[in-house]
């Protein structure tokens, strides 16, 4: 079975996982002219990406979404279609020891099966650890031994997403794109559905090195912004400017340090260098530690807050900013929001003022501590007794407060 997209192809294309990668990666397959469907869980997903709507804030999204939606490319589901290409794009977290968590690979694996007919192609988009995507396969032939052998037998292959949110709809088009296969032909075949969108290198490789590829490049800005955190700490107890001090040491023309902050967030940089320490725990070491640096900081900013605030007896702190990056709406592994609740467990008898201008509502672990409310910037910097910057949102640089503060992102330096 090709997968060459001809004019007038068609091509059925099924997108299992509808969030921050899926939904993107069926849409602009759909602007394409590809016939897309994607499939999630959610019903409220399903009814929003029914309706044009994304789900959540990515710039110019929305536009394709609604547009594939319009011309009848791209339509959402909870069931499972049958495809050509099922391309898997679901979560996959760490369980409570960091071992990685494949049951929702497994689930989407489980629910495909039965709508193979032979010769399918599965591509694996989620980030993985080393051998997820023959575990995926070997998922799939269980179900459907009858087409284990020969013509019919399933190809599968895994292509590592690599973009950036805010930036997404760009990214997917512009960078180069990692293809590793179970089998060469498998390799080719995903070569040829990236094709359809990607401008960017097609870059062919296993599927076990694809794998590592997308973990290496997280672990890589994982460490490096272990350092920065770890220079933060040092910086502060010998009574130095981080900052100015980082700056300093970057106009060296072969040095280049990040910027710390109050820890390390979302999906990706604070979860995949996990799945090597896994792997591999006898010698990821210096993983294994930046992930414990970083780990860490929320625990030093809450420090210097109740620092900040002792012997106030009902103490108002406000924390500015609950995503996990800049001027985005996602809030996953945030340590802008761990800190927020631990705060407020702290503080019983205090407020915490959170500001979010991304969300309308608090997640659900704040919603229910009844010392947290959401409020505007305005609002949180006339009350705030100790004002906390915890993300740097482009609206807080406007603004600053004329209480103590604690800057975890050199906005206000």
């Amino acid at each position: 079975m090709s997968t060459t997209v001809r004019a007038g192809s068609d091509l059925r294309i099924a997108v299992i996982g509808l969030g921050y990668i899926g939904l993107p990666t069926a849409a602009i397959l759909a602007a394409q002219g590809v016939r897309v469907f994607g499939v999630d869980i959610n019903p409220h997903t399903v009814a929003a990406v029914n309706a044009g709507e994304p789900p959540f804030v990515e710039p110019d999204l929305g536009a394709f979404v609604s547009g594939a939606v319009s011309r009848g490319l791209l339509s959402a589901s909870q069931e499972t279609p049958e495809a050509d290409v099922y391309i898997v794009a679901v979560p996959t977290p760490f369980e409570g020891d960091h071992a990685p968590d494949l049951s929702y690979i497994k689930a989407a694996a489980e629910a495909l099966a039965p709508q193979l007919r032979g010769g399918e192609l599965v591509i694996l988009e989620s980030t993985s650890p080393p051998g997820a995507t023959q575990k995926l396969a070997d998922w799939v032939l269980a179900a459907r031994p009858d087409l284990a052998e020969g013509d019919k037998r399933p190809e599968f292959a895994h292509c590592p997403e690599r973009v950036l949110p805010g930036r997404v709809m760009v990214e997917l088009v512009e960078n180069d794109r990692i293809v590793g296969g179970l089998t060469p032909s498998a390799s080719e075949r995903a070569c040829e559905v990236y094709a359809i969108f990607c401008k960017g290198e097609l870059l062919r490789t296993d599927a076990v090195t694809a794998e590592m590829a997308k973990l290496v490049e997280n672990s890589f800005r994982d460490v490096n912004i272990a350092f920065a955190n770890e220079l933060s700490l040092i910086s502060d107890r010998l009574g130095i400017d981080v900052w100015e001090l980082i700056e300093l040491a970057n106009h060296h023309p072969r040095v280049n340090i990040l910027q710390p902050g109050p820890g390390v967030g979302g999906h990706c940089i604070a979860v995949d260098p996990w799945f090597i320490v896994d792997a591999v725990p006898d010698l990821a070491r210096v993983i294994r530690t930046a992930r414990e640096v970083n780990d860490a900081k929320p625990q030093w900013v809450i420090g210097k807050v109740l620092e900040a605030v002792e012997g106030i007896e009902s103490p108002v702190v406000a924390c500015l900013g609950l995503a996990f990056k800049p001027d985005i709406d996602d809030l996953r592994e945030s340590p802008a929001r761990k800190i927020v609740a631990e705060l407020a467990d702290l503080l019983p008898h205090g407020r915490v003022l959170a500001v979010e201008p991304h969300i309308e509502n608090l997640p659900a672990e704040l919603a229910n501590r009844r010392n947290v409310e959401l409020v505007d910037v305005e609002a949180a910097l006339a009350q705030a007794d100790l004002t906390a910057l915890l993300v740097d949102h482009s609206v807080f640089g406007e603004v600053r407060p004329s209480a103590p503060f604690v800057d975890t992102r050199g906005m206000w330096k």
